[in-house]
């Protein structure tokens, strides 16, 4: 996050395409005219980058929001810390994030997730499909979204003929450090048996 200046471009081309999914922006089927911005970040308070904490607001719109206005209202400082603190890992059980959010997330936590293994699941915001999938090889939860991040199937039959999405990944099980690939494609299976992922999600095997 930081301040920016933002001027309106006018309306985007009806062939632009969107730069986190890969396809026509606002989807295939969406005829909604999009306005288009230019995002310039100011060097105002760039010194507190990483230290300032900032209360985003209270009602259920304002925290949802991805923006707020600060020539329409100030906004209350809760912290100024003295150094640049990344903000803790939450925790397998309680992280969801976008596959766009995958390359931005703190340090400590890509650590974490590369050096871990097992069960994950998609869940596409659009259609409100799900998918199971796991992570055994190099690289381990991180390694395998960032495939699914820079070309939203991650090499999957069923999700590579949909149209692109910013689907949310979380973690459903995180394997042992000494588990086989076998023991964690078991895994999965239950995780698919579990959810129905095969009859009512985007699994096909």
């Amino acid at each position: 996050m930081g301040l920016y200046e933002v001027t309106r471009l006018g309306l985007v081309s009806k062939d632009a395409i969107d730069p986190l999914s890969g396809g026509p922006v606002g989807g295939p089927n969406n005829t909604t005219p999009y306005d288009q911005y230019e995002c310039v970040r100011v060097a105002a308070l760039s010194d507190c980058a990483g230290r300032l904490s900032i209360h985003w607001g209270d009602s259920a719109s304002a925290s949802r929001a991805w923006v707020q206005r600060a020539d329409n209202q100030d906004k209350v400082i809760v912290e100024l810390a003295r150094t640049f603190q990344e903000e803790a890992f939450p925790g397998f059980t309680k992280l969801i994030r976008p596959l766009s959010e995958i390359e931005t997330m703190p340090t400590a936590w890509k650590q974490v997730l590369r050096s871990s293994r097992g069960v994950y699941l998609l869940a596409c915001p659009q259609t409100r499909e799900h998918y199971v999938g796991s992570a055994y090889g190099e690289g381990g939860f991180l390694g395998r979204w960032e495939r699914y991040a820079s070309n939203s199937h991650g090499g999957n039959v069923e999700l590579r003929v949909r149209d692109p999405s910013d689907y949310l990944v979380s973690v459903l099980e995180v394997a042992g450090s000494s588990a086989t690939v076998d023991e964690i494609i078991a895994m999965e299976n239950i995780w698919k048996i579990k959810l129905h992922s095969r009859h009512i999600g985007l699994n096909r095997n």
